[in-house]
Order: C-alpha cells, then structure tokens, then sequence
C-alpha cells in the first residue's frame, strides 16, 4: 500500500510517554516524517500499562523508530543532543523543567540548532497554573467538560482520551505553521499547547452560548436541545440515534413514517416551535420508533438524508464495512507478534488515505543502526551498551 508523505524528509525527535506527545509524532510519522523515539533503558514505562491504558502505546506509537538512551549518563545524553542537532523537530511532554535539567530544553538546544522546532506539549500554558501536573481528567474537570458531560452535580470524563489527543492535534497544528513560517526565515522556534487550554477551546460553544443567551449552558444531559428530535431511542431491540436539525428534515421525517397528523401541524413547521412543543411530540414519535427492528429501521433511514446512527461500541469497529472498505483501518503487528487493525489517520490527501502496514518496535530496536549513522563504530556502540548509556 502507498500513503501519502508530504512531510518526508523532516526528521523527528520525541522524548515522550503516555498520549499527549505520542500523537504528536503518530500524526506526524502517518504523514512521512521519519520519527525517533528516545526511550529510557528498559523501555517506555507506557508500554506496559494495562487496562485502560493497554491500548496506548500501540495506538499512539506506530511508524517510528525507537532508540533506548541512559539520559543521566553523559555518553548517552550527548548521544540525544548529537540527534537533535540533526533533526527538524522535537517533540517533549514531560513535567515542566524536566527538559531544561537535562539540557535538552529549547534555549540549549537552539544553540545547535537554530532551525529547530520544539514543541512541548503541557498541562497548562504559561501562567498562574503552569507548573501544576495535569492529566487528561484534570483538564476535563477543570476545563468545564466533565461538568457538560455528566448529569447535573455528576461530572463525567469522556469516554476516551479526547483532551490528550486533542491537545496533540494542536501540537501538530502550531508544529506545521511553525515549518510554514521556517521557510520563509529560515529560523525554527518554540510552540506549545496544552491540555486545560484545550479543553477550555472545546467548551468554548458553550461559554459563547452564556454570552449570546445570558444564561449558563446546562449539562449535556440536562440541557435543553437545539432540536426538538434529536436523541437515542429505543427499538425492539437494540437503541438509535435519530437527529432532525432541518426544517426541510422535518417533512422528510414526517413522510418516511407517514406522520401526516403531525406534518399537517403548521404551528410545529419551523424547528424553535417544535422544540417547545417537544414534550407533546417527543412520546409519538418513541412509540412509533418502538415498533421496528434496529437493523430495518436502518435500512429504512440509509440514503434519505436524515442523520442517524446505531450505538455502537469501538470493538465494532474492527468489522465496520466502511472502515474497512475505505482504508480506515490499517495492519498493526504488536510487539508480541500479535496482528490486528488500528485506526488509520482520518483524512485523504489527493485521493489517497495516509496508512500503511505498521510494526510495533522493541525498545532499542533501531539504536544500532541510528548510532551507526551518527558516525559512530561498532566497537563503540558495543562500549556504550556494555556501560548501560544505551540499549
């Protein structure tokens, strides 16, 4: 399979660990950017997470290289710096001033290398807050997520590592500008972002929603919808998602199930009047919803234009026929030899999706071969594992 690489040639240093970092440099390496992770001797401590976290280090660690450097040892500290002095980027998140003890913070490393760009990825920018730790959960209770989430007085994280991802997502955003901007001034420079700014960017619909109605938005589960259909319902047997959030939906809803009843009600023609009347319309149309099978309400519903979507869990989408049709999946071998299929990045470039088959690297797999093209010999990259500066 070939993938778009539009970013071929960059070269990409990551010192990271858990999601946040990670996905900046998995969006990176999808796109051709040749990616080196820098992990500690023994590997990166994600790698062996289990629950929730079991599915990190393979969903956010694919298309890279991996070298294992002592980086309290001097030989394979300067080994790190010798490869940022090559790169084009560098990618870090961990707790603030860990970098900078280490030598390896920007101001250093820009002495070197005046075109890098460095990207750390935080829990909060600069300012009052910025040398707390924070976590994905941290900046969705802070952030306001947690609280739109939940039912009222129930703050609830969402269901997957939005925020870190996200955050990620930024990253790459402020990653690539600042390449734009290189061209251009042949300078790199400093970009950050960050979890809580993130989180506060997501719920900024809802801070707009208090300015521009003067009243605070509910949570999601309490508030008051745009739509008067737009909600789960459930079938004979397995619940849908069904959303009307057009006038011209409306009637097409109200002729696909024959509602001539509530299509001859002009006073609920326009969408604001019928989400006033929603509690007078809402228990007809659940009945009605009741008396089909999921599947053939699905059959029913595809092609006609109205949103809808079954409730599905994300071991579904191993079999999803469109994911797997379309390229939305791409071949993983895990570490342990185990195959599967991952997401592949959710765009298209010219036709064409970003994914090929991915390998898991070992810890250390690719030291040998990256010292060996830093210049040094064999000899003496024998010395530096005998003396644990690598693995």
């Amino acid at each position: 399979m070939t993938q778009p690489t539009p970013l071929a040639g960059l070269k990409v240093i990551e010192f990271t660990h858990m999601v946040m970092g990670p996905t900046v440099g998995a969006i990176l390496a999808s796109l051709g950017a040749e990616v080196v992770r820098v992990e500690p001797i023994g590997g990166d401590r994600t790698r062996n997470l289990v629950g929730s976290g079991s599915g990190y280090f393979p969903m956010y660690n694919r298309h890279k290289q991996s070298i294992a450097l002592n980086l309290k040892d001097s030989a394979g500290l300067d080994i790190a710096r010798k490869l940022v002095a090559e790169a084009d980027i560098l990618i870090e998140n961990y707790r603030p001033g860990a970098m900078d003890r280490l030598g390896l913070g920007y101001d250093s490393l820009s002495e070197d290398n005046d075109r890098l760009i460095y990207c750390s990825e935080k829990g909060f920018l600069p300012g009052p807050y910025e040398n707390r730790t924070a976590l994905d959960e941290v900046a969705q209770m802070m952030g306001g997520l947690a609280y739109m989430t939940g039912p009222p007085g129930q703050p609830l994280r969402a269901g997957s590592s939005v925020i870190d991802v996200t955050g990620g997502m930024f990253g790459v955003i402020a990653i690539l500008s600042a390449v734009e901007e290189r061209h251009r001034t042949g300078k790199g420079q400093k970009v950050q972002s960050s979890l809580f700014e993130t989180t506060v960017y997501l719920i900024g619909q809802h801070m707009a929603q208090k300015a521009v109605t003067g009243k605070a938005a509910d949570p999601m589960p309490a508030r008051i919808s745009a739509w008067a259909i737009y909600d789960v319902f459930q079938t004979k047997d397995d619940p849908i998602f069904i959303g009307v959030v057009t006038d011209a939906l409306w009637e097409k809803f109200c002729k696909l199930f024959s509602l001539d009843e509530l299509w001859a009600d002009e006073s609920i023609r326009e969408n604001n009047n019928r989400v006033a009347a929603r509690d007078r319309i809402m228990p007809q149309i659940r009945e009605l919803i009741a008396t089909y099978k999921r599947d053939d309400l699905i059959a029913l519903l595809d092609g006609t234009g109205l949103p809808f979507a079954p409730i599905a869990r994300p071991e579904d989408m191993f079999e999803d026929p469109h994911l797997n049709a379309s390229g939305g999946l791409e071949a993983v071998t895990l570490a342990n030899g185990t195959e599967t299929k991952l997401p592949a990045l959710p765009i298209e470039m010219n036709g064409s999706r970003p994914s090929a088959p991915a390998k898991l690297k070992e810890e250390g797999a690719d030291t040998a071969s990256i010292l060996l093209d830093l210049g040094f010999a064999d000899d003496q990259i024998a010395t530096l594992r005998s003396n644990g500066a690598v693995q």
